[in-house]
């Protein structure tokens, strides 16, 4: 009896001082939510539960069917699979998360979001087969600006996850674009247009590209990019993986 009591004591006592270490490396070291910045407990979630619960999953890894995002590049260009993880509308959580993602030195947030694409690729028969990441490229002076590329962040999470090699060298971006945002979709084809070039010398023989971008809307850049890496990989079965789409 006096030895269960001796071990119970002990245990109790080092859940006490874990508790304690666990308290103190709150306090030292705050754990804040990616999205609202607002504190969190530390645990394995980087994402509150409210931000969490008012993401628009699109659940694309669950898809018999061909999805919306499949359909909007149905005859511009062949496509081997398509993601996206999110929806964004005008007032929704999504936005707010590509809002901090792009303008708030978030490539935290990216990586963490990247790496929760790359959990629900591996599900997918479709993506088994990429050997290459392509990030959609920003210019040298935008991410200089910035401080990172959104999309290679994305890549890296993915990358993270699913091992798959990231190549930032193939594609490049050559003439700096004003934002997209308020353009109409005959005006964001027309300005990527000749904005892109690829590595003129291909030194590896890819059999399966996926390009990373971090949203697609009308979906002008992705097409830009994609006959772009068709031309430089003739080969190559081209497939797109954003973390959001439009709604």
């Amino acid at each position: 009896m006096k030895g269960q009591m001796n071990r119970d004591f002990g245990t109790k006592k080092k859940l006490n001082f874990n508790k304690l270490g666990s308290d103190l490396m709150h306090i030292i070291y705050p754990n804040f939510c990616l999205i609202c910045d607002f504190e969190i407990q530390h645990s394995p979630a980087a994402i509150c539960p409210i931000c969490a619960s008012e993401l628009h999953y699109t659940n694309y890894e669950n898809y018999t069917e061909a999805s919306p995002l499949d359909e909007l590049f149905w005859g511009r260009i062949p496509l081997q699979a398509t993601f996206a993880l999110l929806y964004f509308g005008e007032q929704n959580a999504t936005r707010k998360l590509l809002h901090q993602l792009k303008y708030k030195n978030r490539a935290d947030l990216a990586q963490h979001m990247g790496e929760e694409i790359g959990q629900r690729i591996l599900q997918m028969e479709a993506f088994k087969t990429v050997d290459a990441l392509v990030p959609v490229p920003l210019h040298h002076k935008k991410e200089f600006i910035r401080g990172y590329n959104q999309a290679e962040e994305l890549a890296k999470g993915i990358q993270a996850v699913t091992n798959i090699p990231l190549q930032t060298e193939i594609l490049k971006r050559i003439v700096f674009t004003e934002s997209q945002t308020k353009k109409g979709k005959l005006s964001r084809w027309e300005n990527m247009q000749q904005k892109f070039a690829y590595d003129t010398s291909p030194k590896h023989d890819f059999k399966h590209i996926a390009i990373i971008d971090d949203v697609v809307t009308t979906g002008s850049t992705i097409e830009t990019c994609s006959r772009m890496l068709m031309e430089a990989y003739p080969n190559a079965k081209i497939s797109i993986i954003s973390l959001a789409t439009a709604n």
